[in-house]
């Protein structure tokens, strides 16, 4: 039989898995999983979990589970050998190297945070990409809280009761909102700290919010976000980060102890050493049909990859992309197998949605429509939650949203993620 390796176990790769084992017959061909988590994140929920809205648990969905007849191995990819047609992987628990043969290759494995290369950016800046980011991210802003309410010394407490959020796209924006629902809903459990103390700034450079979007949402988001206490500074670059600093272009500081990054992504570093044509960013280039040209039987998607959107540009990084794309590489490796003609991905976005926190969003619709406030919020609720995949985790989100409208935030510190949420003195 053929051998289809898949590598990654996102929103991409686990469709692209998913639909072969319903399109192949059981003789044609064995599918491997290959991923260095054994689960599924459901990014778009990210920033709930951050801010205590949502259990790490609930937006996490074990990859066993979603695949029927696929094999699955718990290993991180290290290298790609097109001439050998092989990959070498380490496996998670045990630390021992292996390789595996394949007559084609599906790369999805997604993207990492991208600092740029500023200075300090790296040492002393949270990202917001992983389960683990978002659990030491909370129990950071719970042990801020902690200092601030014990310490005496004015300068310091306004410190650490500062935090800069950094990148004004979707998640930047989401992450602020959801950081002010957090901390106005536990101030009130810290009796030194005053319920207007704590601040999110939110700092982008370019000149609006939700860069690339109708102008009218990123003028929503800013607005709605002011309203509720977010300071917000567009036009300004980044230059540096250090432990109790964030630096800008114009000569402006802003002294805090915490700076979440959200700024940009880049593909996988895993693949940057992979003898493959890259676009920008590092994007493996692939042609209309996600195949990778001079490499027969290699195939990418998703974040990993720059796919040709017909027009002379390329198709947007997003989960709603992915989620199409993957079904559409499925057909195409059994058409290929069969020895039938591949098919162009061709796809149109159905709209993008933020949420703003309060029970606020923004979300452009179809021919850019936009709507704004409640309506767009309980849209983006909706869509997500019939989304995430398994009814168990739509019934445990939907008893938490429901929990977290009648009760505060839990200020529990989880010590799993303590050392990490506290490493750095502020």
């Amino acid at each position: 039989m053929k051998r289809i390796v898949i590598l990654g176990g996102g929103f991409a790769g686990i469709a692209v898995a998913r639909r072969l084992e319903r399109l192949l017959r059981p003789d044609e061909a064995e599918i491997t999983l290959i991923s260095r988590e054994n689960f599924s994140l459901f990014t778009p929920m990210v920033p709930e979990v951050a801010s205590g809205a949502l259990d790490v648990r609930q937006i996490a969905t074990p990859i066993r589970s979603q695949l029927r007849h696929a094999r699955f191995l718990l290993a991180e990819f290290t290298a790609l050998d097109p001439a050998a047609r092989e990959v070498a992987f380490t496996y998670v628990l045990s630390g021992e190297s292996a390789s595996i043969g394949y007559d084609h290759l599906v790369l999805a494995l997604g993207s990492s945070t991208s600092t740029f290369g500023l200075p300090g950016v790296e040492e002393h800046a949270y990202p917001l990409k992983t389960l683990e980011d978002a659990g030491s991210l909370r129990n950071r802003v719970m042990w801020l809280l902690e200092r601030a309410d014990a310490t005496s010394d004015a300068a310091a407490r306004e410190r650490l009761l500062t935090i800069a959020v950094v990148g004004g796209g979707f998640t930047g924006v989401e992450t602020a909102g959801e950081l002010v629902d957090l901390l106005r809903s536990v101030v009130r459990y810290y009796p030194n700290i005053a319920p207007q103390r704590p601040r999110v700034v939110l700092v982008e450079g370019g000149p609006t919010l939700l860069p690339g979007l109708p102008a009218k949402m990123g003028l929503y988001a800013a607005y709605a976000l002011a309203k509720r206490g977010v300071e917000i500074r567009t036009g300004s670059p980044v230059t540096a980060a250090s432990a109790d600093a964030l630096s800008l272009k114009s000569g402006a500081g802003i002294p805090t102890a915490t700076i979440v990054w959200s700024a940009g992504i880049k593909p996988s570093p895993a693949l940057a050493a992979a003898a493959l044509p890259h676009g920008k960013g590092g994007a493996i280039l692939t042609g209309e049909d996600m195949s990778v040209a001079g490499f027969p039987g290699i195939w990418a998607l998703g974040d990993a990859a720059a796919i040709p959107d017909g027009s002379g540009g390329f198709q947007p990084p997003t989960a709603q992309h992915a989620i199409r794309e993957g079904p559409l590489l499925a057909e195409n490796i059994v058409a290929t197998l069969r020895g039938t003609p591949t098919k162009a991905f061709r796809f149109s976005s159905l709209g993008m949605m933020a949420s703003l926190g309060g029970r606020r969003a923004v979300a452009q619709l179809p021919n850019d429509a936009v709507i704004t406030g409640f309506l767009a919020w309980f849209l983006w609720r909706g869509y997500y939650l019939a989304r995430l995949p398994g009814l168990d985790r739509k019934l445990r989100v939907a008893f938490d949203w429901a929990i977290d409208l009648l009760f505060p935030r839990d200020i529990a510190v989880l010590r799993v993620y303590l050392d990490d949420g506290a490493r750095r003195e502020p």
